[in-house]
């Protein structure tokens, strides 16, 4: 089976964490610092805090930003549940614009008919590893007097016309296992305000600045040098990884752009897409639906993953949650029953990715 994801680590990685284990000082210390700083050079961020989870990354990152009951969060229904759950973590109201089709992101357009006067963060997703259409979105921002917080999990060094995923005020990122980047468990949060990253570092601190001076409630937001050990590697090769991973998108979009049924993904102008996901459509013109899609690539041996099956509030924990309001998103509901993901790691051989457009030819006829 070629699975849809797959962790590599290398001499580095544990050349580094046996440096840490060997120190015996396994907390958060100088290999977080070590991480944060390289990851802003490579990023343009001014400002790298980073903490335990990328959920908690949001859930900080929100919380710095001191919304009241009753004030709302516009994000995209089409996303991992984290987004909302940390919506809802900091006390916000979760409601939803539509998505665009060619790059399953937030459409400004329904951004703008959705903002209230309780808006107070615009929340894009960065879904698969492209960026949103960032130029409406903080034209919006700036008209309005809004924030925007990045979800930007799947897209580390992902471009839009040269700027990079979470450089428009507040950004969060994922080191989650599957991720580009990768420490197991881990998160990041980039922004250029040099108060609202003093902030962030004391509360992911327990609200302490000094030891058992408190200056705000806190918590245990911190990452340990043991993670960051994991991470600081895959920074200095991650050129190559995202080069690795572009070839593979090049060579799936290739064998698989004329298939009928199938909707393959695309870089759009001036966005520098990172392929965390190679995610095709199966559309009603093909002979299977998706989900049969997705067991006979089994069953030739080939890995796919849904990313994701429902609309984020399209479960029994959030129809009816008082602070969850849903919207009426044609493009998104269509989107959820086409989606399948395609192995496309660095892992991939030229012969993996010679089966994997074989099996999608077969199973589709093409």
């Amino acid at each position: 089976m070629i699975p849809i994801t797959t962790v590599q680590f290398g001499q580095e990685e544990e050349q580094l964490v046996l440096e840490v284990l060997r120190s015996g000082s396994v907390a958060q210390g100088p290999k977080v610092a070590q991480l944060e700083n390289r990851f802003g050079e490579l990023f343009g961020a001014p400002h790298v805090v980073a903490v335990n989870n990328g959920t908690t990354a949001l859930v900080a990152a929100l919380q710095v930003l001191d919304l009241q009951p009753g004030d709302e969060v516009i994000t995209s229904p089409f996303t991992f549940v984290a987004t909302l759950n940390a919506i809802l973590e900091a006390g916000a109201t979760a409601t939803f614009a539509d998505i665009r089709a060619e790059d399953f992101n937030l459409d400004p357009d329904s951004v703008a008919g959705r903002i209230t006067d309780r808006t107070k963060v615009i929340l894009p997703v960065h879904l698969y590893g492209q960026m949103a259409d960032m130029d409406p979105l903080e034209a919006l921002a700036n008209d309005r007097g809004l924030r925007i917080l990045e979800d930007s999990a799947q897209s580390h060094g992902a471009t839009y016309n040269g700027r990079h995923a979470g450089s428009y005020g507040l950004g969060t990122f994922s080191l989650y296992a599957t991720k580009n980047i990768t420490t197991g468990e881990g998160g990041l949060i980039t922004t250029d305000d040099d108060d609202i990253a003093d902030r962030l570092r004391v509360l992911r601190n327990q609200g302490m600045r000094a030891r058992y001076v408190y200056e705000m409630a806190g918590n245990n937001y911190r990452l340990t040098d043991l993670q960051a050990a994991l991470g600081i590697p895959q920074l200095e090769r991650y050129a190559s990884i995202v080069d690795s991973r572009r070839h593979n998108a090049e060579r799936l979009i290739d064998g698989l752009q004329d298939v009928p049924g199938i909707i393959v993904p695309r870089q759009l102008e001036g966005r520098g897409h990172v392929w965390h996901q190679f995610t095709v459509r199966v559309t009603s013109d093909a002979p299977v639906d998706r989900d049969e899609f997705v067991q006979k690539l089994a069953e030739r041996g080939v890995g796919a993953g849904v990313y994701y099956p429902k609309l984020v509030f399209d479960y029994d924990a959030y129809r009816t949650h008082p602070r969850v309001v849903m919207s009426d998103v044609p493009v998104a509901e269509r989107i959820v029953s086409e989606v399948v993901s395609l192995p496309v790691h660095t892992a991939l051989t030229e012969a993996d990715l010679d089966e994997i457009v074989a099996a999608v030819r077969a199973v589709v006829g093409a």
